[in-house]
């Protein structure tokens, strides 16, 4: 199963993450100390490309579109760490670990819904 976290949801208590933790954001959480976060693996490569990323600027009205691209993003990608990632989703649980505010329009929610296509 694919689940997707917020990393300060986390940082409260890791014990809501399930399986592997992998942060799957381009930067570090702001405000987060490496220390206080309970993560297994960080794939930046797996994150929306930077400018995919600030042409979105989590905007909802966007985020249709946003969805589109990174998904094209995802298809033509050769970054190891994406297949690591849909190894480590094959092997057991995995939660994509995010920092982004809006828990349903986010990239991570595109990643686990690509993921899961992928794996079916």
């Amino acid at each position: 199963m694919i689940y997707t976290c917020k990393v300060h949801d986390v940082k409260k208590d890791p014990s809501v993450a399930s399986g592997t933790r992998v942060l799957v954001d381009r930067m570090w959480p702001r405000g987060v100390a490496k220390d206080d976060l309970a993560y297994d693996e960080w794939f930046k490569d797996v994150a929306p490309s930077s400018e995919l990323r600030k042409w979105f600027n989590h905007d909802a009205e966007r985020f249709e579109e946003f969805s589109r691209r990174y998904r094209a993003e995802l298809d033509d990608s050769d970054a190891g760490e994406l297949g690591q990632l849909i190894g480590l989703a094959k092997d057991g649980d995995l939660s994509l670990l995010f920092a982004a505010h809006d828990r349903e329009i986010n990239h991570a929610v595109v990643l686990k819904e690509w993921l899961n296509e992928h794996l079916n």
